[in-house]
């Protein structure tokens, strides 16, 4: 029998082991499905869902044809759900470009170039409409013109949010967290390439004003809390001199505790008044 070359197995081997880790990079199964879920709403029922959510308005109003609002697998971990559907834009293409941010972030390894195999779907939803156009890529790759205010609002909101950085940066306080955040959202944030220096800029500002900031905070309340304690310390001390606090102490026994309020002739309560008071002599002295 013939042998093969342990080399040539290794070889082997070492191609297969690299195709598999690359197409694990992303799970396109996933990202579908997750765009399937903005998408493809009833699309048992309604072939041209795809075209119409997040094709092109030409292809009708899906919303207008009486299908519910039912989205494919919306409770699951890798889609949208029906709560966060509500955030999604009315024009079809806007919604395709929301849809395919918000899958980004959920399906980890996938970005924007990932998106060719649902382009078809949407371009054969679109077919089935009867509209005989690329449209689904079109939309997605359209140079659509964005100011830096909307920019700025669309990146500084998806960095602060709290599973990314959180508005107090608590989980970006190094440099890496920071950037691998920022970068996400910069990626998903089609168009704004041209504003990302300056919104970058404006981020890292903000995040080093909170984080000194936060600890100005801390230090005045370290403070605050000090000062009240030593002013508690030194009214105490106050109230020792003179035995001060233990006459007050003996007076309330007195006249809440005592039959006669220790009037004179009843020395006895006095004295008993005294010694349940005598802990107030014992707490001074440990103040001295």
């Amino acid at each position: 029998m013939k042998r093969i070359p342990v080399l040539s197995v290794i070889c082997v081997l070492c191609s297969v082991l690299y195709i598999g880790a690359a197409d694990a990079a992303c799970s396109k199964q996933n990202f579908n499905r997750c765009l399937d879920s903005a998408c493809a709403i009833n699309i048992g029922m309604n072939p041209a869902a795809r075209c119409q959510l997040c094709g092109t308005a030409s292809a009708g109003d899906a919303q207008n044809k009486g299908l519910a609002q039912v989205s494919v697998g919306a409770s699951a971990k890798n889609t949208i759900s029906d709560k966060e559907l509500k955030s999604a834009p009315a024009d079809p293409g806007e919604r395709y470009l929301w849809a395919i941010g918000e899958c980004v972030k959920k399906i980890e390894g996938c970005t924007a170039d990932d998106t060719s195999d649902y382009d078809k779907l949407i371009e054969q939803s679109c077919r089935a409409a009867g509209i005989n156009a690329q449209l689904a890529t079109a939309a997605k790759k359209a140079n659509v013109k964005k100011t830096d205010d909307v920019c700025g609002n669309e990146i500084n909101a998806c960095v602060l949010d709290e599973k990314r950085c959180g508005r107090d940066w608590l989980a970006c306080k190094e440099d890496a967290d920071f950037d691998r955040n920022f970068s996400a959202c910069a990626v998903a944030s089609t168009g704004c390439d041209e504003f990302t220096a300056g919104i970058r800029s404006g981020l890292i500002a903000s995040r080093k004003s909170t984080i000194d900031n936060a600890a100005d905070v801390l230090v005045s309340v370290v403070a605050g809390y000090q000062a009240a304690r030593e002013a508690r310390l030194t009214a105490a001390r106050d109230s020792c001199k003179n035995n001060a606090s233990r006459d007050v102490c003996t007076k309330n026994i007195c006249q809440k505790n005592m039959r006669n309020n220790c009037a004179p002739g009843f020395e006895n309560e006095t004295i008993m008044a005294g010694l349940l008071c005598k802990f107030h002599e014992t707490a001074c002295s440990k103040l001295k």
